[in-house]
């Protein structure tokens, strides 16, 4: 697990739309497994940016995200699919046909699930996973647990995710209660994964995403025995672990 600690989150967002971008430009067809949220808002504008530049395409780009709220369809202005198209995928020259993001509409949830996973399994996989990480240690909508859901599942969510996502909504009460999410599995079967973090509040999640015990209790601690993982946070939510690791830290 590579960190790398930067001064702030536009720095954050930087670093990730460029290793974003460099996979682009080794592999024009890669599979990206995109994510959502606050944090990974201004790595999608960074992208914009480098497309507009002349430097990367999305023509021959095949996505997959990691998870869509239960109920809501896309036209929904809280539905990820709704937030995708808003901050990348109508700003570039993505072909629609290679967007795949679960269908919070779906009325048999386990066929959804099964053909979600056969999608990915039939483009060959994800090559880079972008992940945020949720203050309970969350990745995707994998909330702790006693055990690791494998795959693409439904999921109830924890009341700390529900209220952390409140913030989008007009009340605690109208956010969802479930979602689809890939599961751990999954993640953990893409060749790289390069998981954000900001703010003080994921300091001490962070360090012990990296230094706790592997634990479905804490979803994110899995990482740890991912051969390919690079971990970039603003100094905020890299202060405890920045004393505890070799982490590079570039200003």
């Amino acid at each position: 697990m590579r960190i790398i600690i930067v001064k702030d989150y536009n720095e954050l967002s930087k670093k990730a739309a460029n290793i974003v971008a460099s996979q682009m430009i080794l592999k024009p067809n890669s599979v990206l497994g995109f994510a959502t949220g606050s944090t990974p808002t201004g790595t999608y504008k960074e992208l914009v940016r480098i497309y507009n530049e002349g430097n990367i395409s999305f023509r021959e780009i095949v996505t997959f995200n990691l998870d869509e709220y239960y109920g809501l369809d896309r036209a929904n202005v809280q539905s990820y699919y709704y937030y995708m198209n808003e901050n990348l995928f109508s700003k570039v020259d993505i072909d629609y046909a290679n967007v795949h993001i679960p269908d919070g509409r779906a009325i048999d949830i386990e066929a959804e699930c099964e053909d979600y996973e056969a999608g990915i399994k039939k483009a060959g996989g994800i090559d880079l996973q972008l992940l945020g990480i949720g203050r309970n240690g969350h990745i995707g909508f994998n909330e702790p647990d006693v055990k690791f859901e494998a795959r693409t599942h439904l999921v109830e969510l924890d009341e700390d995710t529900i209220k952390a996502n409140s913030r989008f909504f007009s009340s605690e009460e109208e956010v969802p209660k479930t979602a689809i999410s890939m599961g751990i599995k999954t993640i953990m079967h893409s060749r790289r994964i390069v998981l954000l973090a900001s703010g003080e509040e994921k300091a001490e999640i962070i360090y012990s995403m990296v230094k706790g015990k592997i634990t479905p209790e804490l979803p994110a601690s899995v990482l740890q025995l991912h051969p390919d993982v690079v971990v970039i946070l603003d100094e905020k939510a890299g202060a405890i672990i920045s004393k505890h690791c070799n982490c590079m830290t570039q200003q």
